[in-house]
């Protein structure tokens, strides 16, 4: 038997974008037919091929991924990383079987798991429980192997209250501690992963991350995406970086984390309203992102323990008032791990209305980073919809600050978090 679990060979997949053509009638089809009835039509798709064949775009037309080739073998638990867009979520899909290759192939050798989304494969109308049994014989899994995993898959979702209750009225976060039990305890013999950790508590994410790491030593495969630096480092010996839908660089994960975050050093000196690479609808998009002191006089850096600024400029395509919004910036330190979220979400539950453009503030009151070089990534979302969300959009250097009041400054630079403490003895020696 081959020791190949995953094999691509220039796997490439093209979409259209923009505004989708209007359905024609039967009656206009017919009628258009009669006016030409010797056309020669050549399928839209195929000419793009060939006029597009090494281009990455035209004004209609995008590579989402192109000519994309690697093997991963049994038992290898491999991390894919890259921005928003790089084609890290289609790739997925194609090794799933939801989409096609445009043109190359994808060869899986063996039952496959997919954690692609929320819910994904979930009937909304179906109980929980249906629902594991559902996805238990999509994945090829006989009754009694599902039976058997059924108390265990329930109790590592934390949903026994609500087994019995339709998918539909489950929270999102519900959605995905099922759809994870399901994925990783039916004990498919390739899993693939995506972004798992980007729904759910703490705890939970803990114990996905403990559930990926128990699968990996059990011999299985596991293709795991993931914008958590630590978690890829932590669980993939090897790591896959896309950028523009191309393999950019493949082999330890420690080499290859290095070179995303050199990638992405660059962007993030580069003007925010011509930054391309982004993600959400982009009706409104963040135009700005600078930071100010507590006097709201702009600054270039921030300065441990001291008050700091974080300003969002934004623009809107449109003149009417954004409703339901949710604005937040995340931190990273210099090896792209994060380390906290500033989020209306946590402080202001929901903005009820915004100006059409205009621009936010968030106090952060003492700066709890060391000296260091940061990324900050602002996202954006009006009515439940991702507008704008922009990784490593800047940078803010950090200088040593006296964060404690003690005189002294913290000693391990770029190194975590700085939290405020102190020490008590409960009885002294005599």
């Amino acid at each position: 038997m081959s020791d190949i679990a995953i094999r691509t060979e220039g796997a490439s997949k093209l979409y259209r974008i923009g505004p989708r053509e209007r359905y024609k009638t039967l009656r206009e089809s017919l009628a258009g037919a009669l006016r030409v009835p010797l056309r020669t039509v050549r399928p839209a798709m195929l000419g793009k091929l060939h006029e597009m064949d090494g281009e990455r775009s035209d004004g209609n037309f995008i590579w989402a991924l192109k000519d994309v080739s690697f093997e991963v073998k049994r038992g290898e638990v491999v991390g894919i990383i890259g921005r928003n867009g790089a084609g890290k979520s289609t790739l997925l899909k194609i090794l799933s079987r939801i989409t096609e290759p445009t043109k190359g192939y994808a060869e899986i050798y063996g039952r496959v798991g997919s954690l692609l989304e929320v819910g994904t494969g979930f009937h909304p109308e179906l109980t929980g429980r249906e629902n594991i049994y559902l996805n238990g014989a999509i994945l090829g899994m006989k009754k009694a192997e599902i039976e058997h995993k059924f108390d265990e898959i329930v109790a590592f979702a934390e949903v026994d209250r609500f087994i019995d209750t339709p998918v539909k009225h489950y929270s999102s976060g519900m959605q995905m501690r099922l759809a994870f039990a399901v994925a990783a305890h039916l004990e498919p013999e390739i899993l693939l992963i995506d972004e798992v950790l980007a729904v759910g508590d703490a705890a939970f994410q803990k114990k996905c991350v403990g559930k990926v790491g128990a699968v990996a030593k059990q011999g299985r495969t596991v293709l795991f995406i993931s914008h958590n630096m630590a978690a890829v480092s932590n669980l993939c010996p090897r790591a896959i970086m896309l950028d523009r839908g191309q393999v950019v660089a493949q082999g330890d994960s420690a080499r290859v984390i290095a070179s995303y975050v050199r990638s992405i050093e660059p962007e993030a000196l580069t003007d925010l309203s011509v930054r391309k690479e982004r993600r959400g609808k982009g009706r409104v998009r963040i135009n700005k992102l600078y930071f100010e002191d507590k006097n709201g006089t702009r600054v270039q850096r921030g300065i441990s323990g001291e008050s700091l600024v974080v300003v969002l400029e934004y623009r809107s395509d449109s003149n009417r008032v954004l409703r339901n919004c949710r604005v937040s910036a995340a931190f990273h330190d210099s090896s792209w791990q994060f380390l906290f979220n500033c989020s209306t979400e946590l402080t202001n539950p929901e903005i009820e209305a915004l100006l059409p453009n205009g621009r936010v503030r968030c106090l952060i009151p003492r700066l709890p980073l060391c000296q260091g070089r940061y990324f900050i990534s602002p996202f954006l979302e009006v009515n439940r919809e991702v507008e704008d969300w922009v990784e490593g959009a800047a940078t803010l250097d950090v200088v040593d600050g006296d964060f404690f009041g003690s005189g002294k400054v913290y000693p391990w630079h770029g190194k975590g978090v700085l939290v405020p403490h102190n020490w008590l003895v409960d009885a002294k020696p005599e």
